[in-house]
């Protein structure tokens, strides 16, 4: 039976078209949104896709309207799909603090009540996106990536080092690459995962790293003038791990940049090419 979606929004642009869907979500129980860029190839052939995840306290809309991807995405064809940070509704756990609850997801799944029944982002978007996808869009399934922003990239990291093989690239931009180690990580996985902070490397890419799970070498970019930078982020424990491991790695730092869709934008293009020279071989 055929998964059904529902088209909330539909707009041409640089000859594609960029369209938001929702659905009802079986791992996450509650409906959920996400965007998907089409580009005019998709017409012609399957496509390679690109999974964009965003950080906190963001849906699928902040990267959809401020992310700058279409007119590069059309050029390259390369499908764009956004997807939101956590599960969301009512009837769903929050908490009022901005980094944890809804729109705080971390892409993983939670194991600790009452976060564990809906709190799987990590299982929707390794598996129940990534089949809703392949139904409903003319997509390659041999030519993916993954990349995010700042805990998306967090959640790109680390997905990709859990699921060897399922991404031919990989990119973030300001991920968190240590959340055992930084605030916004402790107090998530303390709340998702439970008091065991061992269990809590299974999602932390340094760790992982140091575990030795491997990825596709992945392209991250920091912004020097990023107030998370030296409190939350540590690009420098990543580069260290990788280095120590022999994981290729290629990390830019640039003077003046942030952590906003400024940023995000200023470096978008490089990404989405860095990802259609790999997933064109």
């Amino acid at each position: 039976m055929r998964t059904e979606i529902e088209i909330i929004e539909v707009h041409a642009s640089h000859g594609g078209v960029q369209e938001v869907y929702r659905h009802a979500s079986t791992q996450l129980r509650c409906d959920m949104v996400f965007s998907v860029f089409t580009p005019p190839q998709a017409a012609q052939r399957p496509c390679p896709v690109v999974i964009y995840l965003s950080g906190l306290t963001c849906t699928h809309a902040n990267v959809t309207e401020k992310g700058e991807y279409r007119r590069v995405a059309s050029e390259l064809g390369l499908i764009i799909v956004c997807p939101d940070t956590s599960p969301r509704g009512e009837h769903v756990p929050d908490d009022p603090a901005y980094d944890f609850g809804q729109g705080a997801g971390f892409y993983l799944d939670a194991r600790r009540a009452p976060w564990a029944e809906s709190f799987r982002m990590e299982s929707y978007v390794v598996d129940e996106l990534n089949a809703l996808i392949a139904e409903h869009f003319n997509v390659d399934p041999n030519r993916q990536a993954i990349m995010g922003h700042s805990m998306g990239g967090h959640g790109a990291l680390t997905l990709a080092l859990r699921c060897p093989g399922r991404w031919r690239s990989v990119s973030a931009f300001s991920p968190i690459v240590a959340p055992s180690q930084v605030p916004w990580g402790r107090k998530a996985f303390q709340g998702y995962l439970g008091d065991d902070e061992a269990s809590w490397a299974d999602y932390d890419a340094v760790a992982l790293v140091q575990a030795g799970r491997r990825l596709p070498e992945p392209l991250i970019d920091v912004g020097e003038a990023d107030p998370f930078l030296e409190r939350e982020l540590k690009p420098e424990l990543f580069e260290a791990a990788c280095r120590a491991a022999g994981q290729p790695l290629t990390l830019r730092r640039h003077a003046g940049l942030d952590h906003s869709y400024y940023f995000v934008s200023t470096f978008m293009a490089d990404h989405l090419r860095w990802h259609a020279q790999r997933l064109s071989a």
